[in-house]
């Protein structure tokens, strides 16, 4: 395991788990030194359960979901709303319920949100795409536009669930786990499961996706072969797309995704049975699949990511950010273009993240994975 960084567990995270949003607000900051320059941690908002994504609406409120099955706004000054109406009914049992959420590019014209949940169908639970309107204190307009399908009865882990937009606006993509009990799904190409999709906004298969109009395969099919990806971006520098994904036992992956390629899950892998036995008799590479450009053993347990924006402050420019849950903290990547550099752990065994998001105002804002869910907000010192 990486060595910790003292500096930054030299005390431990004093704030509170709940608090009014006036607390919040008159809480005092922490100040950090990393690599890169220093940087203040407080409380930005409080009293969520279990925050999993979220985006910034052009007013300057951030849109949150909740994994139970909520969805709030909250203010520039961490105000948290009521939750909002309008949401379908969600499945939440293991790893499942209101995973990812965001606002089209184009929200200040269009008002269109797309999320993404666990859903219980004939036969199972899918990981299911939505797209819907968001007017006042409500969604509107609520409409499915993929079902991972086949869909499974058994186990609600491995949902997948991550969204993110093209560079243009004009594709929506979706990750989806292997749904864990059948993991072989994820190198089928008439299943959905274990994939990266790629769609058109109104949910039609892309005519150049790389299994369009081929017979028994999947044309919403990017990329195949992944686990349970959670990390979903584009590289703001290169416009390259990048996926973060849990190993088992070890083996979680940093991947760059293109188009029709196969990353290899379960025919090889870096981690092992939770067991401790191989997995694929212990085959890390094989012909035809395509190698992590960066993998820890043990784990990290990486979920969402987020790339520095180039107007970013200093302390955060030209870095990739991943939420880890265990060990839990924010691990810094150094980017220089696809290619990545030295990590950096920051907030390091702290407290479980699931998601990173850039505020416009260039501040870095984690959502922690917790009952008594916060968004922390980092600051350039």
């Amino acid at each position: 395991m990486p060595l910790r960084r003292r500096s930054l567990l030299a005390a431990p995270l004093a704030l509170p788990i709940l608090a009014a949003p006036s607390l919040v607000r008159a809480q005092e900051a922490e100040t950090f030194r990393s690599q890169h320059g220093a940087f203040r941690l407080r409380t930005f908002a409080t009293g969520l359960e279990n925050p999993w994504g979220g985006g910034f609406l052009p007013d300057g409120h951030l849109l949150v979901s909740e994994r139970p099955g909520r969805a709030r706004l909250v203010a520039p000054d961490g105000t948290v709303s009521a939750p909002l109406t309008g949401l379908p009914e969600v499945v939440t049992g293991g790893q499942g319920g209101l995973l990812d959420i965001r606002p089209a590019p184009d929200f200040a014209t269009t008002s269109e949100v797309y999320f993404s949940t666990s859903t219980l169908v004939t036969g199972g639970v899918v990981t299911r795409l939505y797209r819907a309107r968001l007017a006042g204190q409500g969604f509107t307009e609520v409409r499915p536009l993929l079902d991972a399908v086949p869909p499974q009865a058994r186990g609600r882990n491995h949902f997948g669930g991550r969204i993110a937009f093209s560079p243009d606006g004009a594709h929506v993509f979706l990750t989806c786990g292997d749904r864990y009990e059948q993991r072989e799904r994820a190198q089928r190409l008439d299943d959905l499961a274990g994939k990266i999709l790629r769609l058109t906004r109104d949910g039609r298969i892309p005519a150049d996706n790389p299994f369009a109009g081929k017979q028994g395969q999947r044309g919403e099919i990017f990329s195949y072969g992944h686990r349970n990806p959670q990390g979903l971006a584009f590289n703001p520098a290169t416009g390259s797309l990048f996926s973060a994904e849990f190993g088992p036992l070890g083996g979680d992956e940093l991947n760059l995704i293109r188009p029709g390629q196969n990353y290899g899950w379960p025919e090889v892998s870096y981690g092992r049975e939770y067991s401790g036995q191989l997995i694929a008799n212990g085959r890390t590479a094989g012909p035809g699949f395509t190698d992590p450009v960066k993998f820890w053993v043990p784990s990290i347990s990486p979920s969402g990511l987020a790339f520095a924006p180039p107007e970013a402050p200093a302390v955060w420019r030209g870095g990739l950010f991943l939420a880890c849950l265990r060990t839990p903290g924010l691990l810094r990547l150094r980017m220089e273009g696809d290619r990545v550099g030295a990590e950096e752990q920051l907030l390091w065994g702290r407290v479980r993240l699931r998601q990173v998001i850039f505020a416009p105002d260039g501040a870095l804002l984690v959502l922690t994975d917790e009952a008594r869910g916060r968004i922390l907000r980092l600051e350039a010192a």
